[in-house]
């Protein structure tokens, strides 16, 4: 059995692109392909995420995807626990020179929901991108990651360095174990015995976590967070943020922890690539000693450090990170 499409089955690519490639994910159960329907395939929130929607199928399972403007691609990844949407503000602006490809991790924004936690493991998350990009054959990529958009964007990267040109990396990590100065509280309360009730039955991870880290959150106007609220109604659409954030590889006996120690020790492949580091200073999760950590990783990155934001500098400081990021990648050819 595979899951019926939430938007109908359709593979969704720009003509003459190359057939999809084998997917590299491991064959799963049944429980895998059956997927929670949703109806969000052309809501637009008020105007305010007017893009087309795409679709390619891992799995029988409908991943989302912005695909906006043509030149060379920027591929946008969201982390936990967002989706697409928080980069609203970014593709118009840089879809004017460059091709946006904004995926939603599955689990999340527009994408099919997978009922077993399984797939939301890093090693996976990384296999579903994986798939979408290789059958896009984008090449030359900047590859924009926030937060879990980091450990599974990186993981394509360092299996793909040929199709990576730079990288810009926003408040996000890919060592293990936890390289910030403390676990997170929320994340302990959601890993703890508790957190299945609380994210499922109580929904209480979604809000607190974006207008805690957002510093100025008064800009998550109640119609803003509706639409982050949006893909999440019920306890059986929120599976994806329970197993995303147990899958955070703390100690050595995390199932991901070999993952993410196989990208951490790959990350010198881009040593001479383009980089450039956005930091929210204020961020309480990933803190400015993770910045250090990557600024000494890549000495060669740009850096700018905005005193005025958090961990989602996205809703923070998006009109100067489109102007810094345009400029990097004009500056880099």
């Amino acid at each position: 059995m595979v899951c019926s499409l939430r938007y109908g089955r359709r593979q969704t690519g720009r003509p003459g692109r190359a057939a999809p490639v084998p997917f590299l994910v491991p064959p799963v159960s049944e429980k895998t392909r059956r997927c929670i329907m949703l109806t969000l395939k052309d809501e637009t929130f008020e105007g305010t995420f007017p893009f087309r929607p795409h679709y390619h199928v891992v799995h029988g399972c409908a991943m989302h995807f912005v695909d906006e403007g043509s030149g060379e691609p920027l591929v946008l990844l969201h982390g936990d626990p967002t989706w697409g949407y928080l980069y609203r503000h970014f593709i118009p602006v840089l879809s004017g020179r460059h091709r946006c490809i904004v995926p939603d991790h599955m689990g999340m924004g527009k994408s099919d929901v997978p009922e077993d936690s399984s797939c939301y493991r890093l090693e996976q998350r990384i296999a579903h991108l994986e798939a979408l990009l290789l059958h896009l054959d984008l090449r030359a990529i900047t590859l924009v990651v926030h937060d879990w958009g980091g450990p599974v964007g990186l993981g394509f990267a360092t299996r793909h360095p040929e199709r990576i040109k730079r990288l810009v990396l926003l408040n996000t990590w890919a060592f293990a174990p936890w390289p910030g100065e403390s676990f997170p509280r929320l994340l302990e309360l959601i890993r703890s015995p508790r957190g299945e009730a609380f994210v499922l039955q109580k929904n209480g991870y979604l809000e607190p976590a974006l207008v805690g880290t957002t510093f100025h959150s008064e800009a998550l106007t109640e119609p803003v967070l509706r639409a982050y609220r949006a893909p999440f109604p019920t306890p059986a659409s929120r599976v994806a943020m329970l197993w995303w954030s147990r899958d955070i590889p703390v100690s050595e006996s995390d199932v991901s922890y070999a993952e993410m120690k196989r990208i951490e020790s790959a990350l010198p492949l881009f040593s001479q690539t383009p980089v450039l580091l956005l930091w929210g200073m204020q961020d309480p999760v990933l803190t400015p000693a993770v910045l250090r950590r990557w600024q000494r990783l890549y000495p060669q990155a740009r850096s700018y450090e905005i005193e005025d934001a958090s961990h989602f500098l996205q809703e923070d400081a998006h009109e100067r990170m489109v102007l810094w990021m345009e400029e990097f990648i004009q500056t880099t050819v």
